[in-house]
């Protein structure tokens, strides 16, 4: 996995961190729930990065 898709993704499930945290202080369902998505989507492209790379090597 390369550096710079290593650093997106990380940027990804911050933000997507930061969007959960607001939704459930601000009690805001949709935007909390748009953070877990985020940040799954986050973790899914890590396995897959993962994956590509095991392949590689």
């Amino acid at each position: 996995m390369s550096t710079v898709d290593k650093a997106k993704n990380k940027a990804e499930k911050v933000a997507g961190q930061a969007k959960e945290t607001f939704g459930e202080a601000a009690g805001d369902r949709g935007k909390r729930d748009e953070g877990r998505t985020d940040k799954v989507k986050s973790d899914l492209k890590d396995a897959g990065e993962k994956v590509k790379d095991a392949f590689r090597h």
